[in-house]
């Protein structure tokens, strides 16, 4: 069967470096950190004491009062985030078929907060169960896009896809596949995670995974430098509108960019760590250009998962010198992650964001906070050091890659009729 043409025709984000696309975008390329000491809880006997918070988020702002308390943060951020796209848009929704148009979103942990809250509220109790009945439905990871296509009225395939840091990547590649496949007209994708929290940051630091480098929070997110010690926790939320072509332009959308491909793999190796020579970055690479139908000479910049851990990076630069041989030499590469901090099951979809902005406006963001030189890395490729960089670009491709070995890759194009 031919398959049908997938393009981008909305945006939306809160992150922490903005609550709208705008700000988020003009944080990235100014190389500004969204890092600080932690706000949300009381972290003064933590490992680590900072994070890459949202700020001035105020549900109230958003919901009634009373909905807001039935709804998890992270919830909150994918509803707010969505609405920004669905608005960036321009959908009539009363001229839309609104059965074919549906809502895949991607959380890694869904609602960490109200498990916290309710489990402590239980335990400081006398052991008589006095739960909120919105304890599950507040807490499950699919009930994002629930409120989406309720608050929409949309549906059409309405799921959520939970594969730790590579959840939204796998959530717009699905709406990808949908579209192409024409099962839907339109979906409304992305990713939000909300674990800034007792649990969140004291479960990652009991792994030994976050940076500590509390003296100087905003310099902790430090892709490729030699002395970066672990990943900054962020939370937020992006969106986009996965639109079938032909039903973009016959509603005369704004096009931003085309998705054309991408790829899934497994490294099948270790809980937490990567693949050491990373074999499941390289094939998942690899996957998405054959899906796209393109040479690793036709890709122009790559967003990378660059977490700033020690193996993480190094794992990662190997796959992309075994894929892209002497052209690595000639790609933009930077990780937005120095700036945002690791949104977990919200990192694909900001980072896909980031790829269509640079596509969009010719700037490459920078991979901000390098000092020093890693002995380990092959520092005549270009990161994108510390600046941002204007440069044509054509193909972005994007990396997620999440605890359990699960990879996962996508491919914007500038849109061409």
């Amino acid at each position: 069967m031919e398959l049908k043409r997938v393009v981008i025709t909305g945006l939306g984000a809160l992150t922490p470096l903005g609550n709208n696309v705008d700000s988020f975008w003009n944080g990235l390329i100014n190389g500004v950190s969204g890092c600080a000491p932690i706000t949300r809880f009381d972290a003064s006997k933590f490992k680590t004491r900072f994070a890459c918070e949202v700020k001035n988020f105020n549900p109230e702002d958003h919901f009634e009062r009373k909905e807001a308390r039935k709804i998890d943060r992270y919830a909150q951020l994918a509803i707010v985030a969505a609405s920004e796209a669905v608005l960036h848009s321009g959908i009539d929704l009363e001229k839309i078929n609104r059965d074919r148009a549906g809502v895949i979103w991607g959380s890694g942990i869904g609602g960490l907060e109200t498990f916290q809250q309710e489990v402590e509220a239980f335990a400081k109790g006398d052991g008589t169960p006095r739960f909120n009945p919105f304890f599950i439905p507040k807490m499950i990871a699919d009930i994002a896009p629930g409120h989406i296509s309720m608050k929409f009225g949309l549906r059409g395939p309405n799921f959520a896809t939970v594969s730790a840091c590579a959840s939204s990547t796998h959530a717009i590649i699905d709406a990808f596949n949908y579209i192409r496949l024409g099962k839907a007209d339109i979906i409304v994708s992305g990713g939000s995670e909300a674990a800034v929290n007792a649990a969140g940051v004291g479960g990652f630091n009991a792994l030994q995974a976050l940076s500590t480098r509390n003296d100087s929070p905003e310099t902790a997110s430090r892709p490729f430098d030699k002395d970066r010690e672990g990943f900054v926790l962020g939370e937020g939320a992006a969106s986009m509108i996965l639109e079938e072509y032909n039903h973009a332009v016959a509603r005369g959308a704004t096009i931003y960019a085309e998705v054309v491909g991408g790829g899934l793999s497994a490294d099948a190796h270790h809980i937490t760590a990567p693949h050491p020579e990373g074999l499941g970055a390289m094939n998942v690479m690899k996957m998405a250009l054959e899906d796209a139908y393109i040479e690793p000479t036709a890709i122009d910049y790559i967003n990378v998962h660059g977490t700033s851990t020690p193996l993480g990076d190094v794992a990662e630069t190997k796959a992309i010198q075994k894929v892209f041989g002497e052209h690595a030499y000639k790609l933009n590469i930077s990780s937005t992650k120095s700036m945002t901090g690791h949104l977990l099951g919200a990192a694909g979809a900001v980072e896909a964001l980031a790829c269509v902005l640079a596509i969009r406006t010719g700037i490459v963001p920078p991979t901000i906070n390098h000092f020093t030189d890693d002995p380990e890395l092959d520092n005549k490729l270009n990161f994108t050091f510390n600046k941002a960089q204007k440069r044509e670009i054509k193909y972005a491709l994007t990396n997620t890659f999440g605890f359990g070995g699960h990879n996962a890759s996508i491919i914007f194009k500038a849109f061409e009729k």
